[in-house]
């Protein structure tokens, strides 16, 4: 059997597959091959025994005493058959040995390209997407490759070599059992056919079934506090149950001709339903003189066997359509928009740390317009605050300040340098940030601490962890600052906030975004963060995002955002005196009016 025959006979995969495993696709088939060439002659020994066995049939007939020639022919059938036997095993190792090579080679170029391709896209991307969702394409996709990558070509191979050898060992033997011997097969195919189309008519119903079940069970679910404390549970089951009722009414629905039908296909290819049907016809041709007893015995002995790889053939290209969704959701990955590149003379050095922000518009993938010709300048050494009411675009402007996303109109400098001429290296050692999502990864603390700065000292590390109030929660931990965040560190929101502001001062950034930094905090952790951000602010260029006016009063500059634009603009006093809608969040906020000269609260 030739290269060419071998991924003739291996099914052509949808798109998607294609494209991942066009690296790998002459080993897969040599892979194939080598299974599909094993497995015929790991079924030679079933030929020989028939042989041997018309040997020693046809020995009485020839004066009731085995020959020297009979005698050498037996064994060297039966050397024959054990040679082939262990040849055939070899090459079935050896194409599942070129199989899982070709697969590790798969996997590990996946997995640095999907690496890489992350470490490329804009910060914002993550902000989008659960953790879940990179991570069943990194690990849980590439592991279900795994199975089409290593086993689906040898498989194929295995199953195919077995019937191609057996149909065709068959036919030289005697076409007319051959044909008859092979009956039940077109039935097989037959119900199979009407199974699909069968069970087709009813899928779009029960998967639509299938998706309200599932979105009736988390709504029951995390409805059970509100159904306890009300007690209207007789209310919130009913939905679950009309969606479990109509669930089961589509299954039925689906299953019912599908189990029926599928069961009579099996049926017909069953072992013995295979051997039923040689041995009549056998002895119905035996009866016409149309062929010897024991000419019988090879279609009994090698036509049953075709059964076993049919199916197989039949359960591989069934479950080829979970690998075909795994290459999807990997392929989306790998094409995920990244920021872009930098060519070498493209890249330029900021002088100073002034940030402009001129004429700036982004709008959301869904069209939704965030901000719209916004300008604006942090001056070195000031604190510049952003207020307005939820969904104005506060978040948005920072984070195209740190460039999660770049902006769809306008531009951002830092230094005279327009970000996206800035090394992502040089663009966060020179702007850091505490956001009000805290994200930390599962290391050390001090790992943790130490992200931006890797070779940091512990002495550096303890420090920075002192000027954010955390040092000492950190020495209560098990292993103090070898703990391992989400294992035996286990850390609050606030406690976690204040790892981030350690991690923000030991990098020691001369720009400084704050997100609603204490948002989740508690009043104790408040206090405790504030109190860090106050001393690690000093002498620094400062953004601060903000809900609650009264933390940030004493900033030097204040702009008021409204729809995705700045409708006012100044210090404290001077927008109170404006009596426009700075004034009327600090009154819808229920501030007292306090006096400039009081300390700031952050």
């Amino acid at each position: 059997m030739s290269t060419r025959d071998a991924a003739a006979a291996i099914p052509r995969e949808p798109g998607p597959i294609n494209q991942i495993l066009n690296p790998i696709r002459g080993p897969l088939i040599v892979a194939a091959v080598m299974a599909a060439v094993g497995t015929m002659l790991t079924l030679a020994p079933l030929a020989g025994i028939a042989h041997i066995a018309k040997i020693v049939l046809d020995a009485p007939a020839l004066g009731g005493a085995w020959s020297t020639e009979a005698q050498g022919e037996i064994w060297w059938t039966a050397i024959v058959s054990v040679v082939s036997m262990l040849v055939g095993m070899a090459l079935v190792s050896a194409g599942e040995l070129t199989a899982h090579q070709a697969d590790n080679r798969l996997t590990r170029r996946l997995r640095l390209a999907a690496t890489q391709r992350l470490a490329q896209v804009p910060l914002g991307w993550f902000t989008n997407r659960a953790s879940g969702e990179v991570k069943q394409a990194m690990q849980d996709d590439i592991a279900t490759l795994h199975s089409l990558t290593a086993h689906f070509y040898t498989a194929v191979g295995r199953a195919v070599g077995a019937i191609l050898i057996s149909v065709i060992y068959l036919f030289i033997l005697d076409w007319r059992m051959a044909v008859v011997a092979l009956l039940p097969f077109p039935g097989f195919f037959l119900f199979l056919r009407h199974a699909m189309s069968s069970s087709g008519t009813n899928m779009q119903e029960f998967v639509a079934r299938l998706g309200r079940i599932n979105s009736a069970t988390v709504e029951f679910v995390s409805g059970i506090p509100v159904v306890k404390a009300f007690g209207a549970s007789g209310q919130a089951h009913s939905g679950y149950q009309e969606a479990v009722d109509a669930f089961a009414k589509a299954f039925v629905g689906f299953t019912r001709p599908l189990v029926a039908t599928m069961a009579h296909a099996h049926a017909m290819i069953a072992p013995v339903t295979v051997l039923g049907v040689v041995l009549s016809f056998g002895a119905l041709f035996t009866s016409l003189g149309w062929i010897a007893p024991v000419d019988v015995l090879p279609f009994a002995l090698v036509a049953p066997g075709i059964c076993a790889p049919l199916l197989l053939l039949h359960t591989l290209l069934h479950d080829l359509g979970g690998a075909t969704g795994a290459a999807q959701r990997v392929l989306a990955l790998l094409e995920t928009p990244v920021l872009e590149p930098l060519l070498p003379d493209q890249q330029q050095t900021p002088a100073g740390h002034e940030v402009r922000f001129e004429n700036v518009g982004y709008a959301y993938d869904g069209g939704h317009q965030a901000l719209s010709d916004v300008s604006f300048t942090l001056e070195p050494d000031t604190v510049t605050a952003i207020v307005g009411s939820s969904g104005s675009g506060k978040s948005t402007l920072a984070r195209l300040l740190l460039r999660f996303f770049d902006p769809s109109e306008g531009r951002i400098t830092l230094g005279g340098v327009d970000l996206r001429h800035i090394d992502t290296s040089e663009l966060y050692r020179r702007i850091g940030f505490v956001l009000q999502e805290v994200r930390l990864i599962h290391a050390s603390v001090r790992d943790n601490i130490a992200l931006g700065r890797p070779s940091a000292s512990q002495q550096e590390i303890e420090d920075a962890a002192r000027a954010a109030h955390i040092h000492g929660r950190i020495l209560t931990l098990p292993r103090g600052y070898d703990s391992i965040v989400g294992e035996d560190a286990q850390l609050s929101g606030g406690e976690r906030q204040r790892v981030s502001i350690a991690r923000a001062v030991l990098l020691d950034p001369p720009v400084l975004v704050l997100d609603e930094a204490t948002a989740a905090a508690d009043a104790s952790n408040e206090v405790a963060i504030q109190d860090a951000l106050s001393r690690f602010a000093q002498g620094r260029t400062l953004m601060i995002i903000a809900h609650r006016l009264d933390t940030v009063m004493h900033a030097d500059y204040t702009l008021v955002l409204e729809d995705g634009a700045i409708v006012e603009q100044g210090a404290h006093e001077r927008l109170l005196e404006l009596n426009g809608h700075y004034a009327r969040l600090w009154e819808l906020g229920g501030y007292e009016t306090r006096k400039i000269s009081e300390e700031p609260s952050c």
